[in-house]
């Protein structure tokens, strides 16, 4: 039995569903129902209730894609900050595809600090110097060489990409790509500059406004107003 609704806002210690209902999120058992643990929002997927919290950190997980930033150049490999309180290393072995002589080639020649690279989680082992090992051979990942960077809540990374993607679809229509970090860190490259702005700020639109109903169909109008827009009068854009 259920004492929510799908969307509806909730907080630490409201009653969410008897003990026999199926609960995923942060919630705890008193006296045969389950209550939530955190401020979050109802999802009803299938037969199982899903609290999503609003607020939170960032926890690695194997297979994560994140945007980070490198913030230090070591012996055999690199220091990411991936907006988690576990510290993230990127060795060479997992970042090129050819072999490198570390004794005459600088690792700067590759990446240097501050630069920005998109990266998967390829493992988390809490009894190493860097518990979070990033590699970049995968599809899609790199090194940024342009384009924006965004951050939000990870707690809301779920709503910026939709159920199915539908969020994240609806922001494809401007014709950017677009890469949601698990951490919270969403790039985006426009072949319009004005377009990569307008883009972050309906991001953050959605990360203030994840809990209100029709989102998606709101942001969808944003766009289709922001392109008429521009296709009458660029001038006034710029």
């Amino acid at each position: 039995m259920y004492f929510v609704t799908p969307r509806q806002l909730i907080f630490p210690g409201d009653v969410v569903a008897t003990a026999d209902s199926k609960v995923e999120g942060p919630v705890f058992l008193d006296n045969g129902r389950y209550r939530s643990l955190v401020v979050g929002l109802v999802e009803f997927r299938d037969d199982v209730v899903v609290i999503v919290p609003l607020e939170g950190t960032y926890r690695p997980k194997k297979g994560d894609l994140v945007v980070g930033y490198v913030t230090d150049v070591l012996a055999t490999g690199w220091e990411v900050d991936i907006r988690s309180f576990m510290p993230a290393y990127l060795p060479v072995s997992e970042a090129l595809h050819r072999h490198v002589d570390l004794e005459t080639t600088p690792l700067t020649t590759f990446l240097n600090i501050g630069d920005v690279v998109v990266a998967k989680v390829k493992d988390v082992d809490l009894t190493d110097e860097y518990p979070v090992i990033l590699t970049l051979k995968e599809e899609r990942v790199g090194k940024v060489e342009r384009g924006t960077v965004v951050e939000i809540s990870p707690v809301k990374v779920p709503r910026v990409i939709g159920k199915k993607g539908s969020m994240l679809n609806t922001l494809m229509e401007l014709s950017c790509d677009i890469v949601v970090g698990q951490n919270g860190r969403i790039w985006a490259r426009c072949k319009d500059a004005r377009d990569e702005v307008f883009l972050a700020s309906l991001i953050k639109k959605i990360e203030t406004e994840s809990h209100v109903m029709g989102l998606t169909d709101r942001v969808k109008a944003e766009i289709e107003k922001w392109r008429a827009a521009s296709t009458k009068a660029p001038e006034n854009y710029k």
